[in-house]
Order: structure tokens, then C-alpha cells, then sequence
């Protein structure tokens, strides 16, 4: 009789046990299981005002971003229809003040950079959006923005914006 209750008590810990998982990802990304393909279109610069390379800067890290942080593989513009897609354009491009001092005078400067996103699923829930996602850096208004564009760019908002868009589409937070 022991042996019995002993024996049943082990399979319904099996079956209990046997019956729950779960998934852990080391990104944190949550991708529907039949998504397969990405196709990060390229991002366009529609902003009244330009940096020649930011487009084609966003739009790499973007591509690289998705591409090493999940299993999807990015597709050609050519391709069939994928099974995720990136759209977007760069709509807002500024420098600014963002203190002043004296009256006539700045203290920090800022530059300000807007980028609409569309983004489609074509599997799973097929919840997408649309969204503008804004990024900003402060630098000294005794700088020329010639001088410390680039660097704002590359160490502060282009992988801000990257990592704000992607947190968007593929985070459960």
C-alpha cells in the first residue's frame, strides 16, 4: 500500500511539474514562434534640417541590433513580405538652448532628433505601431554643434533611439 501512494504522489508530481515551463531570453525579446524574417527598411531623413549620414547610421545599428539580438534574419526590400518590418523616417532634426545663463547668453545647448516608426507583424498577434520616438544630448553652448554633432549622435542618441524602438516592439514590460 505504501509503495502505491508512494508511486501515485511521483506521478502527479511528474504530470504537475511535467505540464508548466518557462521560457527565459537572455535579451528579453519576445518573438512570436512563427517569425522567421525582419526587413529594417531604410530609415529616410525627411527632416527640415539634415545630417548626411544619420539615416543610413540608424538604420545599421537598428538592423544590427534586431539581427543579434533575436533569431529573426533580415531580409532584402525584394524579398516576399516579411514576417516583421521597420518603417521610418527621420522627422525632426534641431539644435536648441537648454540653459541659459544671462539673458543673451546660453550656457548648454541641445540637439534634439525625432524618428516616426511604423512597425508591422504579419504573424502572431499582428499588433504593431506607430510612434515617434525623440532623443536628445546636452553639450556646452561654447562648442560649435559642428564640432560635438557627431560624437552626440554616436555615443548618445542613435543608440538611445535603437534601443527605445526595439525595446518597443519586442519587450513584454
Amino acid at each position: 500500500m505504501t509503495i502505491t501512494i508512494r508511486t501515485f504522489i511521483a506521478l502527479a508530481m511528474i504530470a504537475l511539474f511535467g505540464g508548466c515551463s518557462v521560457h527565459y531570453s537572455t535579451t528579453g525579446a519576445s518573438i512570436d514562434n512563427e517569425a522567421k524574417t525582419v526587413n529594417v527598411r531604410f530609415i529616410e531623413n525627411r527632416a527640415p534640417i539634415t545630417n548626411p549620414t544619420l539615416s543610413q547610421k540608424i538604420t545599421q545599428k537598428l538592423r544590427d541590433k534586431v539581427t543579434s539580438q533575436t533569431r529573426l534574419t533580415q531580409v532584402g526590400d525584394n524579398e516576399p513580405r516579411a514576417d516583421y518590418e521597420f518603417r521610418g523616417a527621420i522627422t525632426g532634426y534641431s539644435f536648441s538652448n537648454a540653459a541659459v545663463t544671462n539673458v543673451d547668453q546660453a550656457a548648454t545647448s541641445r540637439l534634439n532628433v525625432t524618428i516616426n516608426i511604423t512597425f508591422i507583424k504579419r504573424v502572431g498577434d499582428k499588433k504593431g505601431f506607430t510612434q515617434s520616438f525623440t532623443r536628445s544630448a546636452d553639450f556646452s553652448a561654447n562648442q560649435l554643434p559642428s564640432v560635438v554633432e557627431n560624437g552626440l549622435l554616436n555615443d548618445n542618441i542613435i543608440p538611445g533611439i535603437v534601443d527605445d524602438i526595439f525595446n518597443r516592439a519586442f519587450a513584454n514590460w
